[in-house]
């Protein structure tokens, strides 16, 4: 019913205002009282075979829903119901800001993907805390706090934002992701060079040692890298000592996209998601994992649409998944048919 009834009514509608919408009709119904327990019977898999450990973190289940959808963290108790293991807020800033000018969030519906330059659009970490310690969630969804800096921040002086956004945020979340990947921030994929962002995520993890409990530093980084480039991220992993790779982030190509050149130019610059990313994604999860030896781990994000996707991300070397785009076009049960499959694959 969601891909033959609702997804077609829902994008004759701006994908941007859609997206409130969604969210907004979602957090009313779950108000209603039973629906939330009604919601989380239907979607979630709850069995012992898809718990995962991984950097020290006990995940219920290994699919995770991507930083981007809750960038504030207002709907973290509504997005519990939908069988999730984890969930990402952000990107958040340590300002408030608008982000850039809309339209900035376009669909490749022939590709099943998305272009966006949405540009950390935000309301600053401070207000993503404030709702975080307000979530009756719970402690068994594991929560993620995607970091990156202002806009009008200059690369000389990112790491203050970085490091605001840690110490803002610290209390609330159980991992952190440094993301200095997408590219609709000027300048800020210049940070994924080998001596900023080592310089970068050395410091923050010195700043995470002097915490009373340490917390997982992952680094979030784009498909469009070489391979000398990846080994040089290997390289800063094993030196600073960070927790792992989300791989990937969204694409600056329009190589192989099926939706018309002219089309697709219109609509500008921006990250592509979606289904043209999973290839891509795919390759850089295997050459990390192979090339480090399993060294530390890989959350595979980037064109998951179906469980054999997430399947075939594991199987590259990923720990854990992240959906985005397909659970957009695949509707809310995503996680649960992925979890089904997952718990199966087990036996």
């Amino acid at each position: 019913m969601y891909k033959r009834v609702i997804l077609p009514l829902l994008f004759r509608f701006d994908a941007e205002q859609i997206h409130h919408f969604a969210t907004s009709f979602l957090k009313i119904s779950l108000a209603i009282p039973g629906f939330r327990w009604l919601a989380r019977r239907f979607f979630t898999v709850d069995d012992p075979r898809l718990k995962r450990e991984v950097f020290g973190i006990s995940f219920p289940n290994p699919v995770g829903l991507a930083a981007g959808f809750d960038k504030n963290a207002e709907w973290v108790d509504e997005l519990a119901c939908l069988g999730f293991g984890f969930l990402e807020i952000g990107t958040v800033t340590p300002r408030p800001q608008p982000g850039n000018e809309r339209p900035r969030l376009f669909r490749l519906k022939a590709d099943k993907g998305l272009i966006n330059r949405m540009g950390f659009n935000n309301e600053g970490a401070k207000a993503a805390a404030v709702r975080l310690r307000k979530r009756t969630s719970g402690p068994r969804l594991i929560i993620g706090g995607n970091i990156g800096k202002n806009k009008n921040t200059p690369n000389e002086q990112a790491l203050d934002d970085y490091l605001a956004c840690f110490h803002d945020l610290y209390d609330t979340v159980d991992y952190f992701v440094v993301n200095v990947s997408s590219p609709n921030t000027p300048g800020l994929r210049a940070l994924q060079e080998k001596e900023p962002l080592m310089a970068l995520l050395q410091r923050l993890q010195d700043e995470n040692r002097r915490k009373p409990v340490a917390k997982p530093i992952l680094l979030k980084i784009a498909p469009d890298l070489t391979d000398s480039q990846l080994d040089d991220i290997i390289e800063i992993v094993r030196t600073t000592r960070i927790a792992g790779i989300i791989a990937t982030n969204t694409t600056i190509s329009r190589d192989g996209l099926q939706t018309d050149a002219q089309t697709v130019e219109k609509m500008g610059a921006g990250g592509v998601s979606g289904a043209p990313l999973k290839h891509r994604s795919t390759e850089v999860i295997r050459y990390l994992c192979q090339q480090s030896g399993h060294a530390f781990p890989v959350i595979g994000v980037g064109g998951i649409a179906t469980a054999e996707d997430a399947l075939e991300k594991l199987r590259a070397g990923a720990s854990l998944v992240q959906v985005y785009t397909g659970f957009i076009y695949e509707g809310p049960a995503l996680a649960k048919r992925i979890c089904k499959v997952l718990a199966e694959e087990v036996d």
